[in-house]
């Protein structure tokens, strides 16, 4: 099979088309023929060197792909060769076959296309368990969203707003990035670069703070973010564009306020633990896309062989939405 292999790490320009033998199944997985797979940011961490995979992961970058199923091991029940799926993966979505365990795959909701479908899972499986769990969003609750136009970005407005009932405040670094927010569910779209964000959510609360915060910027952010958080709030901490050490953290207000400060990451975790978040999103998330009350946004699709692209892209900050690649579409 074709894949992108990008050797011993560093810049967009260590990627190269590759050939190597297709993945052998374990137990519990199945074989996808990949026709679309997700460029999302750890991929990017990866490809740099800052992000390994966890013992026995693809070295292969990629944690999202749409395609149908071609093998499943002996023990696989629920799936069948000729399925239509996406899925999250443990890695190796950059490629023409990806094994995945069978658990974490979903049905192609109906009305999406493969592309559209293979741009859900890092995402949703992310910011459902985030906001959901972690966050324990609540009809009624405010919640402000940083990086509102990116993959997670906008996926959190639409779930905190769809599915949680909340009012929604997003940070953003243009005015087209606002609008596009906007559209999704944002009722509130603030330009860091051109207004203080953390003073205009506590004019635009009554002082009174936000509930949630979805956060994966770091930095000076953090201590912004739990001052902009209510009584009993929660912060979530998903990733880290700045520093992940904060020189002038205070933890009083945490103890004031009585607030929650969690995150996760998705990568490392078990296979029963992200099959655990494949359950809610296939019984109330998938239905809200086949009847279009969710959608997802599809910015740029580049072919396998021009991921560095893909990932210069990723790196600008400049798309909106999500970024694809065509391993056997388009």
């Amino acid at each position: 099979m074709r894949y992108i292999d990008h050797g011993n790490g560093g810049p967009p320009n260590v990627m190269k088309l590759a050939e190597g033998p297709k993945p052998s199944l374990r137990p519990g997985e199945v074989l996808i023929e990949v026709q679309y797979a997700g460029v999302n940011r750890p991929d990017v961490l990866q490809r740099s060197g800052a992000y390994p995979p966890p013992p026995g992961a693809s070295p292969v970058l990629g944690l999202e792909v749409a395609g149908r199923i071609v093998e499943t091991a002996p023990d696989v029940t629920e799936w069948k060769v000729g399925d239509a799926v996406c899925a999250l993966t443990p890695g190796g979505g950059y490629a023409e076959f990806c094994a995945t365990p069978a658990v974490h795959c979903l049905p192609i909701p109906k009305g999406l296309s493969a592309k559209e479908a293979a741009s859900l899972p890092e995402n949703w499986f992310t910011v459902y368990d985030n906001v959901m769990t972690r966050g324990r969003l609540k009809a009624g609750e405010t919640i402000l969203i940083h990086g509102g136009s990116g993959g997670i970005g906008y996926s959190a407005i639409q779930l905190a707003k769809v599915l949680g009932g909340a009012t929604v405040y997003t940070t953003v670094g243009s005015a087209e990035k606002a609008e596009f927010c906007r559209k999704m569910g944002a009722d509130v779209a603030l330009n860091y670069k051109d207004e203080d964000w953390a003073a205009e959510v506590s004019k635009l609360t009554g002082k009174r703070g936000v509930d949630v915060v979805l956060d994966m910027v770091g930095g000076d952010y953090v201590m912004r973010n739990i001052r902009a958080l209510a009584l009993e709030g929660r912060l979530v901490q998903i990733a880290f564009l700045k520093e992940n050490k904060i020189a002038d953290f205070d933890a009083l207000p945490i103890m004031i306020k009585r607030l929650t400060f969690t995150g996760s990451t998705l990568r490392p975790r078990t296979v029963e633990q992200k099959a655990a978040i494949a359950k809610p999103l296939r019984s109330h998330v998938w239905p809200l896309f086949e009847s279009g009350q969710l959608k997802t946004f599809v910015y740029k699709t580049f072919p396998l062989a021009e991921a560095r692209a893909a990932h210069e892209l990723m790196e600008s900050s400049q798309h909106i939405g999500k970024i694809m690649l065509a391993v056997r579409g388009d």
